[in-house]
């Protein structure tokens, strides 16, 4: 950066669906960062653009109706404009939808920061037969206004000359002044005047603007005024409970209300003055319009949006095959190259079993959950995601959640598959703290991509006859009892009213390759620093737990004795090779038994090793609580492997039984030994899938959800929740199939 130049903090802001973040992408490209507000969940955008010799650090407020701070978004957006100050904000306005667009605009312009409209989707509201003047627009409001197309990156060095033009005009906060009506402005003027005179938060707000904000009963403008001082915050609200009382005697209704109304009458004036121009008219549907006809039609949406939901996971599982056993390959090549090349001992069992697997199982996830996320992309920024959760809705409201809980439960794994990480962070788009909450805590109990290879394996042992229709009522299964439990959780300790469902039904767009790809790679980032950081240390420790503290010597003497028994009497040219392990390379029949008979003890020493394990001495102490679901204490160390990664249960469930590591892809082998083992039945198989179906999330998962609350109080709750409720159902299920003669 030369001498001269100078950095610009700029702030994007604008209602939800109206490209903000488009013009974000677009203007950022890849020079941006993802974050969260410190100590919050709301996902914080910056990216870095230059223009003329000036380095501009642009900020993506969360897409927001309005500054009331009703919602964490609005609270966030507000506090970022007060506290950072920004020298620009750069409002995006849906031009198609320009009168309840500029309710934002208004309010932004009342609490006096400089702004740059940036009329964005003026092709969209062209088509609809409507040309705004933006000149005009321009004059009445008295800031910069800029016609933009940002998907397509029209207009954005139009923008951002004019937000540096007018950062560098030395404008001050200027606030707009506005009158409420014959029964606010008095005591409104009475306010500011005294909040003026003691400086009671005149170095945050203007002082009009805290006046409204005592009149609206902002509870966060109101803690910091009693903060600052109290006894004249109790004046002021002695003042507006004057005003409040008189408007619910005289109109029935609330100093908000009455501001609101005022606001749109300001708006509605501004459109009468030659701002729009409606160039032709008709009572003909809008092209979207009539695609909803069909799209949200109260018999043919659901049908269609299952559809829509099984072709992506029919994408989503086809397509990724291919690049996950490209992966798996790679990763399997990587482990017999650490094979060859380190000793065999601990640290050779750590770098494979621990490292190398432990990471593997992450990254061979990559493709699926690229092509997931770039399908729930493209599904959203056409605006069809915006259709399912309209039309849910009403479902959902019966079970105490929100129809945006939707996505969270697809993501989650509501077809087959998805990831429960992601779906928690999804619940982010939920404002109230209760719903999200419910949303997070049973978005888990969704089959997730990890669960679904050990469903696959039971199924393939016990219900081969009927795979698909089982997998179909387990599916079936997670949805009841992910409703079905949120009900309970908003009827007990979440309990709390339910948030109306305020959605906009963008209209439908054809998604740009850029915005695509920029959507899916944050994503993908956030699943694999999170994810493969984590599961990487559990794995290691899962490995540990399993490989120590080994055999007792005296144990492991019996077992040696065993080899030097089996070879005895056989050459000495075949023992020292038999012994080590490696082939003999003999057609002897007597030298093949002995191989046979030495793997037969290793595979007995194994599982004797591992039940002196610390985890299996773990899974021998469950069995006191797991033999009422039928488990045995081999399947309790699967089960507790289960708690870092359900990809874990396939392979500790291999070991356990005997059959050494057993990866996803030979769960075919590992179904016929369970389906031979004595103490496995289609019973037992039945409320063990209950079990894992339900019971705690994966550590990663837990991890997220402490993130997403901020609390380890949720993420230790789930934990003793989820699997509390598998124990009761996964008990009922194998104490009724058993009295029931099954």
């Amino acid at each position: 950066m030369s001498a001269s130049a100078k950095e610009h903090l700029f702030a994007l802001a604008g209602n939800p669906n109206c490209g903000k973040t488009t013009l974000f992408n677009a203007i950022t490209g890849a020079r941006q960062h993802v974050g969260n507000y410190p100590g919050i969940t709301v996902e914080k955008k910056e990216g870095l653009c230059s223009l003329d010799g000036h380095t501009i650090r642009l900020v993506d407020l969360p897409g927001t109706y309005s500054l009331t701070a009703y919602s964490l978004e609005e609270l966030v957006a507000r506090d970022f404009l007060v506290h950072e100050r920004p020298e620009v904000v750069i409002n995006i306005v849906d031009a198609s939808n320009l009168e309840r667009n500029l309710y934002l605009t208004v309010q932004l312009l009342e609490l006096g920061v400089p702004v740059v409209v940036a009329l964005n989707m003026v092709d969209v509201a062209e088509s609809r037969g409507v040309r705004i003047h933006c000149d005009e627009l321009s004059r009445r409001l008295g800031v910069p206004v800029v016609p933009t197309v940002a998907r397509r990156g029209e207009g954005k060095e139009s923008l951002l000359k004019a937000a540096v033009q007018t950062s560098e005009s030395g404008r001050k906060w200027e606030p707009l002044r506005l009158s409420y009506g014959a029964d606010i402005d008095p005591t409104l003027q009475d306010m500011e005047q005294i909040i003026e005179e003691k400086g009671l938060l005149t170095d945050l707000y203007p002082a009009r603007w805290t006046a409204l904000k005592i009149l609206e009963e902002d509870e966060q403008v109101l803690g910091k005024a009693r903060e600052a001082d109290p006894d004249l915050t109790q004046r002021l609200l002695s003042l507006a409970a004057k005003v409040i009382t008189h408007i619910q005697k005289t109109l029935d209704s609330y100093p908000e209300a009455i501001i609101a109304d005022h606001r749109y009458g300001y708006i509605s004036g501004l459109m009468r003055q030659g701002i729009v121009e409606q160039r032709w008219r008709g009572d003909r549907l809008l092209w979207s319009d009539q695609i909803d006809r069909v799209l949200t039609n109260r018999f043919f949406g659901p049908l269609i949006m299952l559809a829509v939901l099984y072709g992506v996971y029919q994408i989503t599982f086809t397509y990724s095959e291919i690049p996950v056993g490209w992966f798996e390959a790679a990763f399997s090549a990587l482990g017999s190259w650490a094979e060859s090349v380190l000793p065999e001992g601990p640290v050779r069992s750590l770098v494979i079993s621990g490292i190398i697997n432990g990471v593997g199982g992450v990254v061979g996830f990559v493709p699926l959950i690229f092509l997931m996320f770039l399908a729930i992309a493209f599904l959203e920024d056409t605006g069809y995601l915006a259709r399912a959760a309209y039309m849910l809705d009403r479902v959902f409201r019966i079970f105490g959640l929100h129809g945006n809980s939707f996505m969270a439960f697809i993501i989650s794994g509501g077809i087959a598959g998805g990831c429960a990480v992601p779906g928690v962070m999804a619940t982010r788009t939920l404002r109230s703290s209760r719903e999200r909450l419910a949303t997070l805590l049973t978005a888990p109990f969704m089959n997730c991509g990890a669960k679904v290879p050990v469903l696959a394996m039971l199924i393939a042992a016990f219900f081969s006859e009927n795979r698909a229709q089982v997998m179909f009522l387990l599916t079936l299964l997670a949805w009841i009892f992910a409703l079905v439990l949120a009900k309970l959780l908003r009827s007990t300790i979440l309990r709390g009213p339910s948030t109306p469902f305020l959605l906009e039904l963008p209209p439908y767009r054809i998604p740009t390759f850029k915005g695509l790809m920029i959507h899916t790679w944050e994503r993908i980032w956030q699943y694999v620093s999170k994810a493969g950081t984590t599961i990487l240390a559990i794995s290691v420790l899962l490995w540990a737990l399993m490989a120590f503290p080994g055999l007792p010597e005296e144990k492991r003497a019996v077992f040696e004795k065993g080899r030097q028994e089996v070879v005895a009497g056989l050459p000495a040219e075949v023992r020292a090779p038999l012994l080590a392990g490696e082939d003999p390379a003999s057609s002897d029949p007597a030298v093949i038994q002995a191989a046979t008979a030495l793997a037969e003890l290793s595979r007995q020493e194994a599982t004797e090793a591992l039940k002196y394990s610390f985890a299996g001495r773990m899974g021998r102490a469950l069995e006191t609580f797991s033999r009422w679901c039928g488990f045995d204490w081999r399947t309790n160390v699967a089960l507790v492997g289960g708690f870092a990664a359900k990809e874990v249960i396939i392979s500790t469930l291999g070991t356990a039984y005997s059959l050494g590591q057993v990866e996803a892809d030979q769960s075919l082998s590992l179904s016929q030994r369970l389906q031979q083992d004595p103490h496995w039945k289609p019973l037992t198989a039945l409320a063990a899938m209950i079990f894992i179906m339900l019971y705690s999330p994966c550590f990663v998962t837990v991890t997220c959800i402490v993130k997403e609350t901020g609390s380890w109080k949720w993420g230790l709750f789930s934990m003793a929740f989820n699997t509390t409720v598998a124990f009761v159902f996964a008990t009922a299920v194998y104490q009724g199939g058993r009295l029931l003669g099954f």
